[in-house]
């Protein structure tokens, strides 16, 4: 047993995990922030709804490659000078986002900025586990919880909050509050460490440069592949083959190399490998509502950013009141049954918004998201603490590059499934309604005769009124199938992380202390 000494944690250490968490909060409000003023972006760089989509993509994409290398550059280069060059660079990308005119400047520097930012999410992760001991570890999780869960959460609010009343450059300016913040504590509670450029040319570059190819790629493939309609389009063919040629290779150098980027072996680690396919599930089903609920609310009920954002908040705002709970919970309770609560709540919250109708807007989905906000917390917490459960120090930045990245790969993964069932639903519910709606339809002709005379009231043109209730009539199908569309893909959402979450208590049995035992 430890003794009170060696438990005991500084100020200044606290200080140094606060700044880090901070980070990445700020890295993960980022990408919410920005999603939400897209339609402003768009207008401002002077490109097409499908090209703007690349505001996000190219960020996803240099994010996707520089989380496997923390661990390994954060060796060579040691975590203060590693974190607070980035954190510069990634303020610097910022601002130029703010500045650029036109749409390849704006990819280039999202990439840019999302490469830097990745960064700071598993290194704040790796410091929270190398930093503080295991019994002030939980409270250290639970912050870093907060990114995860509450950033995507109130992301659009603050999006639409900042783009209504100081345009759209504000969403990349904003950086520069937290990031200052950031600096600051970095330098004034990590301290230096000596390079070891030696670890930086044995590095497995091969692995590396097969890494970014294929990730790069995959991430492309998954966040564009709908709007280019999927294998209809040479680029998401080419996106597809190079992820299944340099994946694979990627993989196999690893395993192989004496000095990997990633060190895939740890998979073998039973608590990390499950955790990480938990915590893929998770990432699909957490960024996969954060879509579908701004989406439907824009799309079907017509809501500006701003009105979509104060509908999100409220996912974000009550896990405040949860979050604290968690540390004693961790203790008390085996970690696996916290997780499998966690996401049946967060299951059962999706459950809610299966009969949605036309008129299901932002008041209808209060309770679910309330309900969504109790479960998250018990969710990416304790099963961070179960990932990491067991690994050495030397593991620990390995571990959560992989736990991360799992992650948000989950994230992209889900994202594009829904967006592509969205899209496929909607056409099939079109096509099955339209079947029974035909003027042949008794109740369609009655309803076409009501609208029609409604109609002629105010244009005094009979074909003119004709063709109106006509069109209200196809609007009205089309709304119906997308509510339909929306309605299974939260049915769906619901369904994986009740079965998925399952796989949780395949894990060994473990409390907050870090100790994993067999059953």
């Amino acid at each position: 047993m430890k003794s009170s000494s060696e438990e005991h944690v500084s100020l200044r250490t606290w200080i140094a995990v606060l700044g880090t968490i901070l980070g990445a909060f700020m890295a993960v409000l980022d990408i919410q922030i920005t999603n939400a003023s897209l339609r402003e972006i768009t207008g401002g760089i002077g490109s097409t709804s499908v090209e703007a989509s690349w505001v996000s993509t190219s960020y996803l994409i240099g994010e996707i490659i520089t989380i496997p290398l923390t661990a390994w550059l954060g060796r060579v280069f040691g975590t203060r000078l590693y974190l607070s060059v980035n954190v510069s660079l990634f303020l610097l990308f910022s601002g130029l986002c703010g500045t650029a005119t036109e749409l390849t400047q704006m990819i280039f520097y999202r990439a840019l900025q999302g490469f830097t930012g990745g960064v700071m999410i598993p290194m704040s992760f790796t410091v929270i586990n190398t930093q503080l001991p295991p019994s002030k570890r939980a409270v250290g999780l639970v912050l870093f919880g907060i990114t995860a869960t509450m950033a995507p959460a109130i992301g659009p609010y603050i999006g639409g909050l900042l783009t209504d009343n100081y345009g759209w450059p504000m969403v990349f300016y904003i950086n520069f509050i937290p990031g200052a913040v950031m600096l600051a504590t970095i330098f004034f509670a990590i301290d230096p460490e000596p390079l070891n450029m030696p670890l930086l040319w044995k590095g497995d570059w091969l692995g590396t440069v097969f890494m970014a190819i294929g990730l790069g790629s995959l991430i492309a493939f998954l966040e564009e592949g709908q709007n280019d309609d999927w294998f209809t389009s040479v680029f998401i063919q080419r996106c597809f083959a190079l992820a299944v040629i340099f994946i694979p290779l990627f993989i196999i150098c690893e395993l192989v190399s004496k000095t990997p980027v990633v060190n895939l072996r740890l998979l073998r680690i039973r608590n990390l490998g499950l955790a990480c396919a938990v915590n893929f599930i998770l990432g699909a089903s957490l960024y996969g509502s954060v879509f579908l609920l701004p989406e439907y609310l824009e799309q079907v009920q017509q809501y500006s950013a701003s009105q979509t954002g104060e509908a999100m908040v409220l996912i974000g705002l009550p896990q405040l009141l949860i979050f604290p709970m968690v540390p004693r919970l961790m203790k008390k309770f085996d970690l696996r049954l916290i997780v499998f609560v966690g996401a049946l709540i967060f299951g059962g919250s999706c459950l809610l918004n299966i009969y949605m109708n036309p008129q299901f807007g932002g008041p209808q989905f209060q309770l679910a998201n309330i309900i969504r906000a109790l479960g998250q917390p018990f969710t990416i917490v304790p099963l961070s603490a179960l990932a990491t459960a067991g690994l050495v120090r030397e593991q620990q930045g390995d571990g959560s590059a992989l736990f991360n990245i799992m992650r948000n790969l989950g994230g992209s993964v889900g994202t594009a499934l829904l967006s592509t069932m969205i899209t496929q639903r909607e056409q099939f519910h079109d096509f099955r309604i339209g079947e029974r709606v035909t003027t042949y339809n008794p109740y369609v002709q009655q309803y076409l005769t009501n609208q029609s005379a409604q109609n002629l009231q105010h244009s005094g043109d009979p074909v003119g009124a004709l063709q109106q209730a006509y069109r209200t009539l196809q609007q009205s199908v089309q709304l119906n199938s997308f509510v339909m569309a929306y309605s299974e893909c939260f049915l769906v959402l619901g369904v994986i992380l009740l079965v998925g979450s399952a796989a949780i208590w395949l894990c060994k049995k473990t409390r907050a202390t870090g100790a994993a035992g067999a059953h």
